[in-house]
């Protein structure tokens, strides 16, 4: 590269740089795409499967285990395979599995085939995060990652909305087999973006140190999913799996301590940035996919909304994204640690705000909170990537990009099942407790204002009378959750102070 390109801006890039960034994009795009439509379908695909609510939860939680355990693979199969190589059959993949999942034909092999999305997913954003800081020089990093990051935020913007409409159109299967065309278009943008990176080094690979991370990270999962219908440590299922989840865990770090060519590269963690970044990540991955999760049921369930509508709602998340963009730049420039508190503070205040919700919220409710939400995202998104990776090695990016996306995924796993047990768990002890009231005797239920069809006396009356005390129920223990959410990103605005300031950049 010319010392021009290299002091100068964006518009300096080499074609062959720009087909770079449409490629990653499109890769986000997809990726994107999918997680925001799952997402708004899965209140069609549990009734058309006859799923209970924490089983359908499996269908996200699960793809995303596989994401986060195959992520740290992404280092050693791009030395292995060569970056084209690796791109190319992680994208074909993805779309393979993507028509796979519209034919499922049970619950168990919509999972099956989700979680093989997980696994071929898996290397597109730490492989266009690595290929994007490898192919830019570092003054470009931020405006390169940005530029990025529109792919990343347009995904889970069209998600919603073209899932919705091919589900009302069609049904749930059409949302998943409109992913195919544009994964042909990423297949051919890989191909020719990356037609000299062909390179290939035998590198070794620690499998134990990645078999015991795995061993963990799935006992934990599994824990999260499953404690709340084992009735926790009462059922041997769940000790046996935490007594596992431990001991991996344990031979794990101690393999990387030890180990010549350990799985994790203990010197990443010294590298202060890095680990305040990565522990960033986590967070924001706890709090990203969340209310994809919890909204689509919300409203449908509760509130009656009809597909198109909740796509239309959650996209709000993705024009908060888009208006980020804006100032993003700048503030990343000027002011990076300040730009992760005022992003996590944002989004602990739309936390708080869904948790004041009440069985009737509105449209405007829904929007205005999923938009600042998106806002406050990627408003401290940028700056915590940048800053990560800002004093780290160039030969260990790929590495690191791969721990990074490993944590943010896992951390969204681990927190959507938190909030789902929050949800189950609540409802039925609120279901409970208002149940005590309904009784002959209480003088309450025989005001005049009571609505008539409520009538203690008929089992259609009781009936009714039992369906509106659930919906009270699950209304609160969506509160509860949306509280768990905005507590979470408030806790972790303190950590932005810790990071050094990155290199001023030209």
């Amino acid at each position: 590269m010319s010392a021009t390109q290299t002091q100068g801006g964006i518009f300096s890039c080499t074609g062959r740089q720009w087909l770079i960034l449409l490629m990653v994009q499109l890769s986000n795009l997809l990726f994107g795409m999918t997680i925001t439509l799952a997402n708004v379908v899965l209140p069609e695909v549990r009734g058309t499967l006859s799923a209970t609510q924490d089983e359908i939860s499996w269908v996200i939680t699960l793809n995303l285990v596989a994401t986060a355990v195959a992520t740290p693979l992404t280092g050693w199969l791009s030395s292995r395979l060569g970056w084209r190589t690796l791109m190319f059959a992680t994208v074909t993949g993805f779309t393979v599995s993507s028509f796979l999942c519209g034919l499922a034909n049970s619950l168990e092999a919509l999972i099956l085939f989700r979680v093989f999305q997980g696994i071929f997913g898996a290397p597109i954003m730490p492989m266009g995060q690595a290929i994007l800081l490898a192919s830019f020089p570092r003054h470009l990093h931020a405006t390169a990652l940005v530029i990025w990051g529109i792919g990343a935020v347009f995904g889970p913007v069209l998600g919603p909305v073209l899932g919705s409409m091919a589900t009302e159109a069609y049904n749930w299967r059409a949302a998943f087999f409109m992913i195919v065309p544009p994964g042909f278009a990423a297949m051919t943008c890989v191909w020719f973006a990356l037609s000299d990176r062909t390179e290939r080094t035998r590198t070794r690979f620690d499998w134990t140190g990645f078999l015991t991370l795995s061993v963990a990270i799935l006992a934990a999962q599994l824990i999260m999913d499953r404690g709340q219908r084992w009735d926790w440590f009462d059922a041997q299922e769940t000790v046996l799996l935490t007594v596992v989840g431990i001991v991996a865990f344990w031979m794990f770090a101690v393999h990387c301590l030890t180990a010549s060519h350990p799985f994790l590269n203990p010197r990443l963690l010294l590298d202060r940035n890095f680990s305040i970044g990565i522990a960033l990540a986590f967070v924001m991955g706890m709090l990203s996919f969340t209310t994809l999760t919890l909204f689509p049921s919300l409203l449908h369930d509760l509130r009656g909304y009809p597909d198109s509508v909740i796509g239309s709602l959650l996209a709000a998340r993705g024009l908060g994204n888009w208006m980020a963009f804006l100032v993003i730049v700048p503030f990343t420039r000027v002011a990076p640690r300040l730009a992760i508190a005022c992003g996590l503070a944002l989004q602990a205040a739309a936390g708080l705000s869904m948790a004041q919700f009440d069985i009737n919220l509105t449209f405007f409710d829904v929007f205005w909170t999923n938009m600042l939400q998106g806002f406050g995202q990627s408003i401290a998104f940028t700056p915590m990537t940048v800053m990560a990776f800002a004093t780290l090695p160039p030969h260990l990016i790929t590495e690191g990009s791969a721990i990074f996306t490993l944590l943010r995924n896992f951390g969204s796993s681990l927190f959507i099942s938190l909030c789902v047990m929050v949800l189950l768990r609540s409802s039925a002890v609120n279901y409970a407790r208002m149940t005590e009231f309904i009784s002959p005797f209480n003088k309450a239920l025989v005001f005049p204002a009571i609505p008539s069809q409520w009538e203690l006396e008929t089992l259609t009356g009781l009936q009714r009378v039992s369906d509106e005390i659930a919906r009270q129920a699950a209304m609160i223990g969506y509160i509860n959750a949306f509280y768990l959410m905005g507590f979470a990103a408030a806790v972790a605005i303190p950590l932005s102070a810790m990071m050094r300031r990155r290199p001023a950049v030209g």
